[in-house]
């Protein structure tokens, strides 16, 4: 069977993704002994040590049709990816998700946000564990669809979570940047109309916002999206000041 888009076949005989998990976001990175175990062909499911899994069989058309007008605008033509990353970051800070977006040649499709009572709930494995030791204070978790125009899209993952100190924050990034540790979980996909898909924490970026860990994840929703643009609105969506 052939690897995946953005894997390979190791020495080991089995199957790694392709990211450096030490270039500043990304993708989690993986302990040892974490590994990808299972591909489906044919645009099905990619399983990974974790358990999480994507499923590519979303239909633009049906799903997002809102993705077919070929309308979005480029406010920066001819810019190369890097330096629309940086631009748009820059209008993330500043709150401003339309103009950020028009940076990276993609517009706003779908979104919803929620602001949650029980952490734990939200939780799991080893974060859930860190979690229960150190108190969270808050926790809003957003999900948001983004599209090209032309029935590519991408779904994003963001989770802000308070905590009582920032070395306590801190100490909860430490551990959710481990891939297999646990998550901030992701609200589902069917909040937008995009059931089945699932966040494999492969391209993934955070930071500390005061005594809060801003978590952000992005997924192929429909189309194609390839990995250095979905490392790209990791990188960005983490940056926003409020979900």
């Amino acid at each position: 069977m052939a690897e995946p888009d953005g894997y390979f076949k190791g020495k080991d005989g089995k199957i790694h993704p392709r990211h450096n998990p030490k270039g500043g976001g990304g993708a989690k990175v993986f302990v040892a002994g974490v590994a990808l175990v299972a591909a489906v062909g044919g645009g099905g499911a990619v399983s990974l040590g974790g358990g999480a899994f994507l499923d590519g069989a979303t239909t633009a058309g049906e799903t997002l049709p809102g993705n077919l007008a070929g309308d979005v605008a480029d406010s920066l033509p001819g810019r190369s990816l890097r330096v629309r990353k940086s631009e748009s970051q820059k209008s993330a800070r500043q709150g401003n998700r339309d103009q950020a977006l028009s940076k990276l040649k993609l517009k706003n499709l779908r979104k919803t946000a929620r602001q949650e009572v029980n952490c734990l709930l939200a939780t799991t494995d080893k974060v859930r564990n860190y979690v229960a030791e150190h108190r969270c204070t808050s926790l809003g978790r957003g999900l948001y669809a983004v599209g090209d125009g032309h029935g590519n899209a991408a779904i994003i993952s963001v989770a802000r979570m308070g905590f009582t100190t920032k070395n306590h924050a801190a100490g909860c990034e430490r551990v959710e940047k481990v891939q297999g540790s646990g998550d901030i979980t992701p609200l589902g996909g069917g909040l937008l109309g995009l059931a089945g898909i699932h966040f494999t924490g492969l391209h993934f970026d955070s930071r500390l916002d005061g005594t809060k860990l801003v978590v952000a994840e992005a997924e192929t929703a429909t189309g194609h999206m390839d990995n250095e643009m979905l490392n790209t609105l990791a990188e960005v969506f983490v940056w926003f000041p409020t979900l």
